[in-house]
């Protein structure tokens, strides 16, 4: 199936998933796989994932997309999720992303660093990773990106538990 079929899917589904109370986050079709993908303000939880099963499934029971026997996957986007569409991109404004350029598209094949602008024609990544500080790229040169999760500091240990001796408690004076 050809990308043209994943965009029909998409325009199709929207509206099936919407009266969900869900988005439509992203269709993709690899072989004989349809992958749909669906969020909400706060995130899915499994109730939601289910509804979002059946009635795509029965959607796609109507419309009948390929010939033959296809497996049907319905998921959230996740915490690092993929952005293939320019809408993917400007939600994750603000955030880690992670890119990888088409072969030939420059010198550098790789960017890691935080999307500090989206368009309808591409992206601006700033940060210390990006050659430059600052690299503006087109859509047609990204070949894949995603978001990255990114672990918060970890908590200092308290001070009085910092010093103490290893398998002694430290004295308190009350």
């Amino acid at each position: 199936m050809a990308e043209g079929d994943a965009e029909m899917l998409y325009g199709e589904l929207t509206p099936v998933v919407g009266a969900l109370g869900l988005e439509l986050f992203d269709v993709e079709l690899s072989g004989a796989t349809v992958r749909v993908t669906v969020d909400r303000e706060g995130g899915v939880d499994l109730d939601g994932l289910a509804a979002a099963n059946r009635a795509v499934s029965g959607a796609l029971d109507r419309i009948d997309p390929m010939p033959g026997s296809y497996t049907l996957e319905v998921s959230s986007p996740g915490l690092e999720r993929r952005l293939r569409r320019p809408a993917h991109f400007a939600r994750a404004l603000g955030e880690t992303v992670s890119l990888r350029l088409v072969p030939g598209s420059g010198e550098v094949r790789r960017l890691r660093g935080r999307l500090a602008a989206s368009d309808e024609r591409g992206v601006r990544v700033e940060g210390p990773e990006v050659p430059g500080g600052s690299a503006r790229v087109a859509y047609d040169r990204i070949e894949r990106a995603r978001t990255v999760f990114e672990w918060g500091a970890k908590a200092a240990p308290s001070p009085s538990r910092a010093r103490a001796p290893k398998g002694k408690e430290r004295a308190t004076t009350s």
